[in-house]
């Protein structure tokens, strides 16, 4: 353990029982994440079709993004 984290480990170790599991949950969670982000199964075909555009380096023109944000505009 870096001496940052003892630092940290120590301070949470004087607070309230409640604070420390709220503490404990939060750095549980950012050990767990990963680097990638979960894909709603609905969604998969549309991932994997667009990285494999940009694979093959077939990006949207600065047209087609301007068109597309357009559309969002009210």
């Amino acid at each position: 353990m870096n001496q940052l984290l003892r630092r940290a480990v120590e301070a949470v170790e004087r607070l309230p029982a409640e604070e420390q599991n709220e503490i404990a949950r939060l750095m549980l969670d950012l050990v767990r994440r990963d680097t990638s982000e979960e894909i709603d199964p609905a969604h998969l075909a549309a991932v994997l079709e667009g990285l494999d555009q940009a694979r093959r380096g077939e990006f949207a023109t600065e047209e087609e993004i301007a068109e597309t944000f357009r559309r969002f505009d009210a």
